[in-house]
């Protein structure tokens, strides 16, 4: 233990690039990591756009800086490469929502239905979906599923509710939450929108209704990084997680994002507790044990990518696009 420890006096930084080059190794960073993650990253992304460039790459070994379950995606994808995350702790309070065995049960109370189900889940409820969705493609895959159809959407009731309520669809809905959007307050919102008048609200559709009734562009991390360099104005105020505003500085110096604030009143508790379980050091040990390593039963694997095909055949046009639009939607 002591050796994966003690790294005083390591220059982090450039270890980490003399691993990557002796690995053969890509390192992929979703936009929420701390900016250094970002800074050193090969890919800086959303979760399925990041697993669908390393496995287009021929590195040896993919270094997933997000959590795991997008780490798990990556391993659906590539195989064939070794798979190290960070930190194996750091999960997602959707996938924990909604625990395999429950989300069968589930199903069995609706045989009748098919499941859309969001790619924050884990490799096991991805085996037991129809159809796997991504913030950016989940209306699309729903314009081609027949109105008198049935479909559960899970784990995020958010993002279904703001699905049913756009597109008029009734959703039997999973009821998980991302704590992150969760926590956004509508009264500090409001505050903050009287504070800089005309300043528009970018939100990603994880965000409660309250929330997202606010917003002038609802849709996913990568279609908020395109409003932010789209929109007129100086100003934006940003309703996810505020490591993407680090993106945002970099590409428009010149504008001015703020992080939309928590219940009391600042930003801190909008910060994704399980993204900042990894750290600069802990990928460097995982490039050099290349562990903790994800670990996947073929069978699975296989139950799990059926499903992430099958939106890839319905909507592959829409990875990392963010195309959720800016229609604004309003409903309980």
């Amino acid at each position: 233990m002591e050796q994966r420890t003690n790294l005083t006096g390591l220059d982090l930084r450039a270890e980490i690039d003399r691993l990557r080059k002796e690995r053969n190794a890509v390192i992929l960073a979703h936009y929420y990591q701390k900016p250094e993650i970002q800074d050193i990253a090969d890919f800086v992304g959303d979760s399925l756009d990041l697993s669908r460039k390393a496995q287009a790459t021929d590195a040896d070994v993919i270094a997933f800086c997000g959590v795991r379950f997008m780490a798990e995606t990556a391993k659906i994808l590539s195989p064939e490469k070794i798979v190290v995350l960070p930190d194996m702790n750091a999960g997602c309070s959707l996938e924990d929502s909604c625990p395999p065995e429950q989300f069968a049960a589930f199903r069995a109370q609706h045989p009748d239905a098919i499941a859309l189900t969001y790619i924050n889940c884990s490799a096991a409820v991805k085996a037991l979906s129809d159809v796997i969705v991504t913030s950016s493609s989940a209306e699309k895959i729903l314009s081609q599923i027949p109105k008198d159809q049935k479909i559960i959407f899970g784990p995020d009731r958010n993002l279904g509710g703001y699905l049913a309520r756009k597109t008029g669809r009734d959703l039997i809905l999973w009821p998980g939450v991302c704590i992150v959007h969760e926590a956004f307050s509508e009264t500090e919102l409001l505050k903050l929108k009287a504070q800089h008048p005309g300043a528009p609200v970018a939100a990603h559709p994880e965000c409660p209704a309250v929330i997202l009734d606010h917003a002038d562009y609802v849709g996913s991390t990568s279609g908020i990084l395109k409003y932010a360099q789209e929109f007129q104005g100086d100003t934006l105020i940003v309703a996810t997680e505020p490591h993407i505003i680090h993106q945002m500085e970099k590409a428009l110096p010149n504008k001015h994002f703020i992080g939309a604030p928590g219940a009391d009143g600042n930003c801190n508790c909008n910060i994704c507790p399980y993204m900042a379980l990894n750290t600069m050091e802990k990928l460097y040990v995982a490039l050099r044990d290349l562990e903790p390593r994800i670990e996947m039963e073929e069978d699975l694997r296989l139950k799990a990518k059926k499903s992430l095909d099958a939106m890839l055949a319905m909507a592959s046009g829409t990875v990392g696009m963010g195309d959720l639009g800016p229609a604004k939607v309003t409903g309980d």
